[in-house]
């Protein structure tokens, strides 16, 4: 392999890696929320299918 080659390899395993490592600190940090704020109503249909409009 050319250094060139073995630089680009370098470069993309730390992006790839860091990236991860990034992402699994970020959401240890900041888990999913457990509360949402008031707003919406939740629909609980059960049988909802695709939304059928006359056109």
């Amino acid at each position: 392999m050319t250094p060139i080659a073995i630089t680009f390899l370098v470069l993309a395993i730390v992006v790839v890696w860091g990236g991860l490592t990034a992402s699994v600190i970020f959401l240890s940090r900041q888990p999913e929320r457990a509360e949402f704020p008031a707003g919406g109503t939740d629909d609980h249909r059960e049988d909802a299918g695709p939304v059928e409009r006359d056109t």
